[in-house]
């Protein structure tokens, strides 16, 4: 199945989570190798949106709060670099809406 363009990201997940410097955990220098920062959050969400929201999520999970999905798939950045990546995305069962949870690369098993 695929999950709605119109899906939640918001912005805090990009600009206070993805995109700025953490000790643990850290994505931003990640993301900096395509050419995402915090300047140009914007093109990641509709990257976000265009990129890896068309293709099939995959349920994996039920969690109190809603239904987990994970997409899997490449993102080229405004640098043209490709990243494989994985994204979670959970619909609520509260309000149905469907938001973005996290993304991270994706590294093939050996």
């Amino acid at each position: 199945m695929k999950l709605s363009q119109n899906t939640i990201i918001a912005r805090e997940k990009l600009t206070n989570y993805l995109l700025v410097h953490k000790k643990r955990n850290d994505k931003s220098k990640w993301l900096a190798e395509a050419g995402y920062t915090l300047e140009n959050w914007q093109i990641l969400e509709i990257d976000l949106r265009n990129q890896i929201l068309s293709q099939h999520a995959t349920e994996i999970e039920q969690t109190e709060f809603g239904q987990m999905f994970e997409i899997n798939g490449i993102i080229v950045g405004p640098n043209g670099k490709e990243l494989s990546v994985i994204t979670i995305w959970m619909r609520d069962y509260v309000t149905c809406n469907t938001k973005f949870i996290t993304m991270y690369p994706y590294k093939k098993p050996a």
